[in-house]
């Protein structure tokens, strides 16, 4: 689950590594932007391939990916249904692949993926796991190196385009900056977020989301100032701008931009 549609969080790729397949899932909506994107990483051909966040439990979409086979492992950026939900069954299609998380919840044969700088090999692809929560307790990052071509593998905690939710309480924007700043050291390498199309730079993308959650905090304090004592008040003030409909959403980051500034809650 992403965040509303607006311009891209820095320049787009022109173009992504040979070694990368895009395969989107048909689930287009206002928080998941032009559907969920299914990443297929293969070193070369007939390698077995990675698989990062099958999406939802469309039986087409996840034919698709089965038909990329074979492949070696699939890993999960965070724990949102349009990611995970189709999972069980990819696995299935795939023969029994290993499906590895954060989340034991959310993981198929295989143990959760787990501390700072693990690393996965045998694939012809250097992978490390980044742990990168805030949008959501279990996120986290993929920097997949192939050669001389690395990428970040970005899930939810950057989009392509528009910025994401702070998915309040499980969310939590302390540690949301945290992985920002994180990801900010990557600079010069294409980001490949779960929706919207793929960044030239995942610093610069990351710097920008710094700045965009800094102004918004900025806003929240002047909306506390002046007299705003709930979520739904400062939602009003803060982010008049924002379709209504998606208002419920907002509310989540402002319920943990609250939280991170002290502010009691009701």
């Amino acid at each position: 689950m992403g965040g509303r549609v607006t311009g891209a969080a820095g320049a787009l790729a022109d173009e992504l590594p040979g070694w990368v397949t895009l395969l989107r899932a048909p689930n287009p909506g206002p928080m998941t932007l032009d559907g969920t994107n299914t990443w297929v990483l293969r070193a070369a051909p007939g390698e077995p391939a990675v698989v990062i966040d099958p999406g939802p439990a469309d039986e087409a979409h996840l034919a698709a990916i089965a038909g990329h086979g074979p492949v070696g492992v699939v890993l999960i950026t965070h724990g949102h249904s349009d990611h995970t939900e189709g999972a069980p069954r990819l696995s299935e299609l795939l023969g029994g692949a290993h499906v590895l998380a954060a989340d034991r919840a959310h993981t198929i044969g295989g143990e959760p993926l787990t501390g700072p700088g693990e690393h996965f090999g045998g694939l012809g692809l250097e992978i490390r796991l980044l742990p990168t929560p805030g949008h959501t307790a279990d996120s986290v990052c993929f920097l997949v190196e192939q050669g001389d071509e690395r990428v970040v593998l970005t899930g939810d905690t950057i989009l392509g385009r528009g910025t994401t939710v702070v998915a309040h309480p499980d969310g939590h924007l302390g540690d949301y900056l945290s992985s920002l700043e994180l990801l900010s050291t990557y600079r010069g390498i294409p980001a490949l977020p779960g929706h919207g199309p793929a960044l030239a730079d995942c610093g610069a993308a990351a710097e920008f989301y710094l700045a965009h959650r800094r102004a918004r905090l900025d806003q929240v304090r002047e909306a506390v100032a002046a007299g705003a004592t709930t979520a739904p008040e400062v939602v009003e003030r803060v982010y008049a701008d924002v379709d209504r409909s998606l208002w419920w959403a907002a509310e989540w980051s402002v319920r943990a931009q609250l939280e991170y500034l002290g502010v009691e809650q009701p």
